[in-house]
């Protein structure tokens, strides 16, 4: 049986000590690791105004929450597909 009987709050992790956390099933990083570590910048988002179709709006807020990251998704994948990197 592990140590904890349930997730701990966020209270309870901003408690823990460092060296109260058990590293032991997290492999150490060696220095090839570092070698192929490629630095990934975020890709920011802006805000800007787009006009669409109701019909479109609506579709992707049917689901609920989250509708502008769908529209975000779908038109990136859009875009990889015309570059040919899907």
């Amino acid at each position: 049986m592990s140590r904890y009987d349930k997730p701990l709050t966020p209270r309870q992790i901003a408690a823990t000590k460092d060296e109260d956390i058990d590293f032991s099933d997290i492999p150490e990083l060696d220095e090839s690791f570092w070698q192929q570590a490629e630095l990934v910048e975020p890709d920011l988002t802006d805000q800007i105004t787009l006009r669409v179709k109701r019909s479109v709006l609506a579709y992707f807020k049917a689901p609920g929450k989250g509708y502008q990251t769908r529209i975000n998704q779908v038109l990136e994948s859009y875009v990889r597909a015309q570059r040919g990197l899907s």
